[in-house]
């Protein structure tokens, strides 16, 4: 994996990172895929509306189908039928946030599956173990998402284990599969640039703020992603992990962040709420009942293009399959072409303008 930054606009920068499935240009949205799916969606839908890069699940493809099912069939690129860059997440999240049972050790964790109930240990040997079997482009490491509010003993501890994961994570990363450090540390200064030092004697691939999002107030979130992104070393990725909000996207691409995923844009839509240049919009409101117009007259994307907002609400509210499908190829669309003016913005030198016109929209 290759990264080279091509313009930029104070912190902010867009770059391109190259892999051998493509390149993707930063800052870049991925769209999450958490069952080798991004739901809704078909691998070529996604690529007409410009996704160059997906985010897919190790945790979920580990209970099922199984890593080994995938490696049999020719790993995830062709299990999925994607020809593009994939990143695995390493599943120290979903053990976090899903598992309503863990324990942790200085190997791993202990869990409960939120499927059957079934017991399962992952550790970085395992975490490493599965992405590779699984084929990914971009492996990230094992580490322990840090809850809030934590003491600073706690998230003392939690870093110390992050850290020892990552470097047996380090030592097991093979040729071919970029491998990503993950800074955890809470809302602590001084452990999260602890952390990002610690990484940064490793030498990975890129490396990602990760424990953000939480339960911790907008404030200290936004305060850590200023802190965090200019200690991180300028010639590699810096990933904000699990962050869509489309005000924080802005405060950590203009700190200087290239890579995001989340959830937001299709989870809203299977629930009826839809991103639009003017701000949100609750399609299910008795307002839109006899709506002609297009669910947003700025979007060209097919769901624009063809449906209104009338039909749109109608579908929904029968419970109709093409409900989730139009809606989530509009916000995801959305998203991308937010993120592709977001990069033309910085190569103009006008992110900041851009920054106050969408904290405008979206308030």
């Amino acid at each position: 994996m290759q990264f080279e930054i091509l313009e930029k606009d104070k912190n902010a920068r867009a770059g391109l990172i190259k892999t051998g499935k493509g390149n993707i240009n930063t800052p870049a949205f991925m769209p999450v895929g958490t069952q080798a799916t991004v739901k809704a969606m078909s691998p070529d839908e996604l690529k007409e509306i410009g996704a160059e890069i997906i985010l897919c699940n190790t945790y979920h493809l580990y209970l099922r189908p199984g890593h080994e099912i995938i490696h049999s069939i020719g790993g995830l690129h062709r299990f999925m039928n994607w020809g593009g860059p994939i990143l695995t997440d390493s599943g120290g999240f979903q053990v976090f946030s899903l598992s309503a049972l863990r324990k942790i050790d200085d190997n791993g964790v202990h869990f409960k599956s939120h499927l059957d109930g079934s017991m399962h240990f992952i550790g970085p040997d395992k975490a490493m173990e599965i992405q590779l079997r699984l084929g990914s482009d971009i492996a990230m490491v094992f580490d322990e998402c840090t809850p809030y509010p934590v003491s600073y003993e706690y998230a003392l501890k939690s870093l110390q284990l992050t850290t020892a994961w990552a470097k047996r994570c380090k030592e097991l990363q093979r040729q071919g599969q970029a491998l990503f450090g993950i800074v955890q540390g809470g809302i602590s200064k001084e452990l999260r640039k602890r952390s990002a030092e610690e990484l940064m004697e490793m030498g990975f691939n890129g490396y990602a703020a990760g424990g953000l999002s939480v339960g911790e107030p907008k404030e200290e979130m936004h305060e850590i992603i200023d802190f965090i992104a200019p200690i991180l070393p300028g010639d590699r990725p810096r990933y904000l992990m699990g962050i869509g909000d489309i005000r924080d996207v802005l405060v950590a691409v203009e700190a200087g962040f290239d890579m995001f995923d989340c959830v937001m844009p299709t989870r809203n839509a299977r629930n009826g709420t839809l991103f639009t240049s003017m701000g949100r919009i609750s399609i299910k409101r008795e307002e839109y009942k006899s709506d002609n117009s297009p669910l947003d007259p700025d979007c060209n994307c097919y769901t624009c293009r063809n449906f209104s907002r009338a039909y749109l609400r109608h579908l929904f509210l029968a419970k109709e399959i093409l409900s989730m499908r139009l809606n989530t190829l509009h916000n995801l669309y959305f998203y991308l072409d937010f993120f592709r003016k977001m990069r033309e913005a910085i190569g103009s030198g006008t992110l900041r303008e851009f920054k106050r016109k969408w904290e405008t929209a979206v308030s």
